[in-house]
């Protein structure tokens, strides 16, 4: 049982997830656990994975990481994804795509704490609504019995669904939370990408304790400009005709034929 940093959706953005790995070992934090998509969207896709694996962090594929790596398509992505992921997929390094595609699909902590991306049974769906958990802690007891905590990402927002008795509940996100030990929870740590959000630009993480089962969130400023300059200085920004281009393809030639264009 231990102190863990629980992250998620990092998107290559080198500049938050060196913000959040440095509060989470200020912390005393020593065990990661990361919940996927650490590339896509943005430059640095190489030098995320690269600092989780020089911390032996415990991760899981995220769709970016699939998609970037040319397991998974581009139908269910939408243009600004689909045109970051095409730069991905034409500059990661061999050995990162090599330890990406090496990724599971889940990983279970100590028995009864799992990570997942999307959903339990689909990496791309999102968890937002009360019968998306409903469903998937049901998929949870039927694939993962012993399961108590999972800590899923996708959706950019923190978040804490306890699931228990027939009820799906939402647990307002504090500073800290401590959960029972008779109920199940899905975790969304936060993403520690916020390239994409319009408001404060801020990187988001969690630690859990295992022992207390208590929950601390953070969001923390990083050089958001840098990753931006970064970014568009390397064609990982949609510009509007390309943009539209996409649209035209997807409905002249489909989806899965983008895959090559």
């Amino acid at each position: 049982m231990a102190l863990y940093g629980v992250l998620g959706d990092i998107h290559g953005n080198r500049e938050a997830l060196e913000a959040a790995l440095a509060l989470l070992e200020s912390r005393g934090v020593s065990r990661f656990l990361c919940v996927g998509d650490i590339v896509g969207y943005n430059a640095d896709g190489d030098a995320c994975v690269a600092m989780l694996r020089s911390r032996d962090a415990i991760s899981i594929a995220g769709n970016h990481d699939l998609i970037g790596t040319g397991l998974l398509g581009f139908e269910r992505c939408s243009n600004k994804a689909m045109h970051s992921l095409k730069r991905t997929r034409r500059t990661l390094q061999p050995q990162t795509i090599s330890h990406l595609r090496g990724l599971p699909d889940h990983r279970v902590i100590e028995g009864n704490i799992v990570l997942t991306h999307g959903g339990v049974r689909d990496v791309q769906q999102y968890m937002t609504q009360p019968r998306h958990f409903a469903q998937n802690a049901m998929f949870l007891r039927q694939d993962f019995p012993a399961a108590r905590v999972c800590f899923y990402g996708h959706t950019h927002e923190q978040r804490i669904v306890e699931v228990g008795d027939e009820q799906v509940r939402e647990i307002p996100v504090a500073e800290r939370v401590r959960l029972r030990s008779d109920r199940r929870y899905f975790v969304n740590p936060g993403s520690v990408d916020a390239s994409r959000k319009h408001v404060a630009k801020l990187a988001e993480c969690a630690i859990f304790d295992s022992v207390s089962l208590e929950l601390q969130f953070h969001r923390l400023p990083y050089d958001d400009l840098e990753t931006e300059a970064k970014a568009e200085a390397q064609g990982y920004r949609i510009d509007r005709w390309r943009d539209r281009l996409y649209d035209w393809q997807r409905r002249v030639i489909g989806p899965r034929q983008v895959d090559a264009s």
